[in-house]
């Protein structure tokens, strides 16, 4: 199991960008797949999160009407579309997934459940 996360940058409030996480060794349709973030000196936290072969999907309420969560099956990739970014989104950016965790508004809370992890993309909102 392996995930790229990438497209991180650095934008100006009120900017956008489009974060993707890549998966590798498994279909994204299998597993949901969570973004989480984690700032300077803050604790990592659920950002969003899509579903397995029903892609539902769930916002933390920082981010709800924001960001949004979507999935390519062709190129086995979700992104995380990121509108109105504020300098509070600001923060290194991950994806994860777990081989029996839901995609549910509570699990976006339960960091530790979430076994599989990428890299993570930093994210600056600057002016």
């Amino acid at each position: 199991v392996q995930l790229q996360a990438s497209g991180g940058g650095l934008v100006q409030p009120g900017g956008s960008l489009r974060l993707s996480c890549r998966a590798s060794a498994f279909s994204i349709d299998s597993y949901p797949i969570g973004w989480f973030r984690q700032a300077p000196g803050k604790e990592r936290e659920g950002v969003a999160c899509i579903g397995r072969s029903d892609a539902s999907t769930n916002y933390a309420s920082s981010v709800k009407g924001r960001f949004t969560i979507s999935k390519d099956r062709a190129k086995n990739t979700v992104y995380l579309q990121m509108n109105r970014l504020e300098p509070e989104d600001a923060a290194v950016y991950y994806c994860a997934t777990d081989f029996e965790t839901p995609c549910e508004i509570e699990t976006l809370g339960w960091i530790h459940r979430w076994d599989y992890w990428g890299q993570g993309t930093q994210v600056t909102v600057s002016s």
